[in-house]
């Protein structure tokens, strides 16, 4: 059976066993917090709740992404699933149970609640909208990418496929469906991407694969075709050669038009223009896509082995960036309200690192065997898919095409599971804020969700890679709805200009950092390396302007702050005796 119908038949398969486990579920038709169709009736285990967690945090950039950065910059990034995991520990010590207690829904529900302000609801609102957006993206992009891989088809064809499924299961299910939904495709994602990760790591050991073989990782040079390679760029690509090499060319190389010719390429910069076809042999070393490092194995896979770029500070940024962005995201902290009691809901913030951990396994699996399998994609800049591209190439024919299949399958598990936390989340957001929380006003809030970052995808912010667009969030997520969190929950003191002054400064100079990094391209030295990881900066910043704000404007400290603090840590049943009631009563 031809790779790419198996792909599809599977993807499908998925799809439609994801929807008919889905169970109906008699909702009401107010939009209010309380209402089962958005807490599920808070009766979800701490193990389902934490699946949940898991299915729709492990997103395209987790499942796509996260391999393609492992294969482009090295054991570095590694560093990326460790700070995400950490999060989580800081989402039991600090957060989970105190917001569970309050009652609120959503982060903008607790800010409400806690300052007694319409204004911090909106700017909280908006961080979340912003962080949603963020979040989308990647989804958009990895749908893309998996269907002009397996079709040929345009990018845009994935970005329908993600929004229709989208709207479907948002607005025909509610809060309990979508959480078993989400904690299905979990263990989707976990099958698809361990069955095939096993069955590489046998194929290359019988390749001659292992610490004595030769078809190791680790050597004294760049990577290099292990066979003759066509690569066909799609679009004008800048390339730098590690060496001198000869490839036949057929299209326009530096300016120069070859029509299928044998030409030497030397060492240095160069330019392809799109539609150009050129092969290599096999031997020949890999030429990498402008900007990305050209490692040689040692330099890769040992971390903090480069000092490009300041690599010890972008470690710790990137480290502290995925744990305190993974604090503020909005549709994780929504699950928290679906445990029955807050010892549930730190019992599910617990059990999270330990399914992540496990999924974390084998994206390595794959980025490691993709510098031996399909260095062209260093190439090509198309790093992303090297989850789908490499069952095809270790193992050709059927069992090759099975393997994709079952790829793609937790693909589109991981788009469709990712984009459903995030639209139901932000879109609540908005119906609380617009709608005062009706069906309509959250079914309206859906479309523009997915409205705004499908009308993105065109421009510059579409041609980003998975990881880049999640971390842009990430980064937003830790210099605003964190610090808000945490003062929040823990400091009676906030008052509501001091957080909305802090939301602003934070959430602002988080975005024009990304905004900027991505406009002005390589800068090189500090100004480079701060803005694509500006967190460890500017979260300091947001905790001292919300600290400062607060300590001026002290008589706006809410009447009631010492009762809902005694809520918010209190156990449920000594919190209802001190008179202080939740958000939704």
């Amino acid at each position: 059976m031809n790779g790419t119908v198996t792909a599809a038949v599977l993807a499908a398969l998925v799809v439609a066993l994801g929807a008919a486990l889905v169970p109906g579920c008699g909702r009401r038709r107010d939009g209010r917090p309380d209402s089962p169709l958005l807490n599920a009736s808070r009766g979800v285990t701490p193990l389902w709740n934490a699946s949940a967690i898991g299915g729709e945090y492990l997103s395209a950039a987790a499942y796509l992404g996260l391999a393609g950065l492992l294969l482009a910059y090295g054991a570095d990034i590694l560093w990326l699933p460790v700070g995400a995991t950490a999060g989580y520990v800081l989402l039991v010590a600090l957060v989970a149970a105190p917001l569970r207690r309050s009652g609120a829904y959503t982060v903008s529900d607790f800010a409400e609640w806690r300052l007694g302000s319409r204004v911090l609801r909106r700017l909280s609102s908006a961080c979340v909208c912003l962080i949603g957006w963020c979040c989308l993206l990647p989804q958009f992009r990895g749908a893309g990418i998996t269907l002009r891989v397996l079709t040929g088809a345009p990018m845009w064809t994935g970005w329908a496929v993600v929004v229709v499924a989208v709207l479907v299961l948002v607005l025909t299910g509610c809060v309990r469906s979508m959480t078993n939904l989400q904690a299905v495709q979990y263990w989707v994602k976990l099958v698809a991407l361990t069955v095939p990760a096993l069955a590489l790591i046998m194929i290359w050991r019988l390749d001659g694969g292992g610490p004595d073989g030769a078809a190791g990782v680790s050597g004294d040079g760049p990577p290099r075709f292990a066979r003759v390679t066509t690569v066909h760029a799609q679009t004008d690509l800048v390339l730098r050669m590690p060496d001198r090499l000869e490839a036949t060319v057929r299209g326009r190389l530096d300016g120069t038009w070859h029509g299928g010719e044998r030409v030497t390429i030397t060492a240095g910069r160069h330019t392809v223009e799109q539609r150009t076809r050129m092969t290599f042999p096999a031997g020949a070393a890999v030429p990498h896509l402008d900007p990305l490092p050209v490692q040689d194995e040692v330099t890769w896979a040992t971390p903090l082995s480069s000092d490009r770029h300041h690599r010890l500070y972008a470690t710790y940024a990137l480290t502290v960036c995925a744990a305190l962005g993974t604090v503020g995201l909005p549709h994780v902290l929504m699950r928290f309200y679906t445990n029955a009691c807050g010892a549930a809901a730190r019992r599910t913030a617990a059990t999270v690192p330990v399914l992540l951990a496990l999924f974390y396994l084998f994206p390595a699996v794959y980025g490691a065997l993709g510098r031996l399998y399909a260095p062209e994609l260093l190439m090509t800049g198309d790093t992303d898919a090297v989850v789908l591209t490499l069952p095809r190439l270790v193992l050709p024919g059927t069992g090759g095409a099975l393997l994709t299949g079952l790829v793609v399958a937790g693909a589109f598990a991981a788009f469709a599971s990712a984009s459903c936390g995030v639209v139901v989340a932000t879109a609540s957001t908005l119906a609380q804020c617009l709608a005062r929380g009706r069906i309509a006003g959250f079914r309206l809030g859906a479309l523009i969700v997915l409205a705004v970052p499908l009308s993105l995808m065109p421009g510059p912010l579409g041609g980003l890679g998975a990881g880049r667009l999640i971390a842009l969030g990430l980064t937003v997520s830790a210099c605003s709805l964190c610090p808000l969190l945490v003062l929040g929950l823990w400091w009676r003191g906030l008052t509501a200009a001091g957080a909305g002054a802090g939301l602003v400064t934070g959430a602002g100079l988080a975005l024009a950092a990304g905004v900027t990094g991505i406009l002005a391209g390589q800068l090189g030295g500090w100004p480079e390396v701060l803005l694509a990881q500006p967190a460890p900066v500017i979260v300091p910043v947001t905790f001292a302007v919300m600290a400062g704000v607060s300590l001026l404007t002290r008589p706006r400290v809410p009447r009631d702050a010492d009762r809902a603090l005694a809520r918010l840590h209190l156990p449920e049943g000594a919190a209802d005796r001190t008179g202080s009631r939740g958000p939704f009563p």
